[in-house]
């Protein structure tokens, strides 16, 4: 009887911590398709910028910005990793960091000066325990990250940039390709490069155009705000991956509680089974020897 009771109190257990995990699942996939359709926006917005400067390309324009200018030295090198505040989300924290740590590891064994930036709890307290110093760190970007909070971000690297202090920006995050498919990348933004390339638009022929203001205004707006629009797409592509990673967590845990109950409730029924055997083999013998 003891080991019945037993059973029960555990398949009971289980089928609470399944209750937790099917509600955190379907938490995910909620945010998950919000934070989905707002990096979708965001890709949309960022490609449509690259467009026009890609038709601004293909005219007579000369044009140089200082964050598309490759510096003389490439010494001061900024890393930001982009993790979650919370757990249960699989091995996203872990690619992440893995793939982190290897850049940086390898920037200073080529001699660069680097400086590791962290957002996310997770991140922060992993390298705690690396006892890696941590230049700034941010905690307050969930599931739904602001742009005016990552803009401000991006505003303190384009004037640390333009002004020699950093010299290279690599972020670390989990770039979002496909529901089925998310992968940790070190993905490159300043110097930020040729703004006309990726576009997917041929150059074949030249596109006059009326400026107003003057092309140097205009593109001096265009320049930073790209910018700062795939750094913002950054921050979506990992919300994104960390709500999908979530979200299959959870669905795996709670397909390994359905599990867990059906073999506690045979090893119960099993028990149960013996246990009333046991009990009429008294009684018959009981009778028996009243006879």
């Amino acid at each position: 009887m003891a080991k019945a009771r037993a059973l029960v109190k555990r398949r009971k257990a289980v089928k609470n911590i399944r209750k937790i995990t099917r509600t955190m699942e379907l938490i995910a996939t909620a945010r998950f398709k919000k934070a989905m359709d707002r990096a979708t926006e965001a890709a949309a917005y960022t490609k449509k910028i690259n467009e026009i400067v890609a038709d601004l390309a293909q005219s007579n324009l000369v044009f140089n910005h200082p964050l598309l200018k490759q510096p003389d030295q490439t010494q001061n090198v900024t890393v930001l990793l982009l993790t979650s505040n919370r757990g249960l989300c699989g091995g996203y924290n872990g690619g992440i960091l893995r793939t982190g740590i290897a850049r940086i590891r390898e920037l200073q064994a080529a001699g660069k000066e680097v400086t590791l930036e962290v957002s996310g709890k997770r991140g922060l307290s992993f390298m705690k325990f690396e006892k890696r110093p941590v230049a700034n760190s941010y905690t307050h970007f969930e599931d739904k990250p602001a742009f005016d909070d990552v803009n401000a971000i991006a505003d303190r690297f384009v004037a640390d940039f333009i002004a020699g202090r950093l010299h290279r920006l690599e972020v670390v995050y989990q770039k979002f390709l496909s529901s089925a498919r998310q992968v940790p990348v070190v993905e490159t933004l300043l110097p930020f490069g040729d703004l006309a390339t990726g576009t997917g638009r041929q150059k074949t022929t030249t596109i006059d155009y009326e400026f107003l203001p003057s092309a140097e205004e205009i593109l001096e707006e265009i320049v930073p705000a790209a910018f700062k629009a795939r750094f913002f797409k950054c921050f979506l592509d990992a919300a994104v991956g960390e709500q999908i990673a979530r979200m299959v967590a959870m669905k795996s845990a709670t397909e390994n509680a359905d599990e867990m109950i059906r073999d506690i409730s045979q090893e119960y029924n099993r028990a149960r089974q013996s246990q009333i055997t046991s009990e009429l083999a008294e009684i018959i013998g009981g009778a028996a020897a009243l006879e």
